[in-house]
């Protein structure tokens, strides 16, 4: 059962922090672009978005389960501690991410934009802290 698990989680990692280096990408593409025409870009480029929200669900299930060994000495591991708390920064993170993208289609692109592309920064650094710290934490 672990190896089950730890496949989907390195799905959900492919698939959550894939979204966010896709979106880094993109965001370079569209800032190339006209203004009108950048903005309604990125806005379509929201549907990929799902695909983040996915691989972070996997990621959470498949954690959850992957971390039974770990919750009786976490008290004794700040790594893992750092970790989780990255992790729980991640979600807060997309959660926003989210709610202003929801709100920049419906209307409001300019200033929910902008903010999207500071959270969406977070998130990717956040991601990839992540993944430094399971690394060392798990080796």
């Amino acid at each position: 059962m672990r190896e089950a698990m730890l496949i989907t989680h390195f799905l959900g990692l492919t698939m959550g922090l894939g979204s966010s280096f896709g979106f880094m990408f993109l965001g370079m593409a569209g800032s190339k672009m006209g203004k009108e025409e950048g903005q309604k870009f990125t806005l379509n480029t929201f549907a990929m978005s799902r695909m983040g929200h996915i691989g972070l669900g996997l990621l959470i299930f498949s954690g959850l389960y992957l971390m039974t060994p770990y919750w009786k000495i976490l008290g004794s591991q700040p790594l893992l501690i750092a970790k989780l708390t990255l992790v729980f920064v991640l979600v807060v993170t997309v959660s926003l991410l989210s709610v202003y993208a929801n709100r920049a289609k419906k209307g409001e692109p300019e200033a929910n934009l902008k903010k999207i592309a500071s959270l969406g920064k977070l998130a990717l650094v956040s991601g990839l802290s992540i993944v430094v710290l399971a690394v060392l934490i798990f080796r």
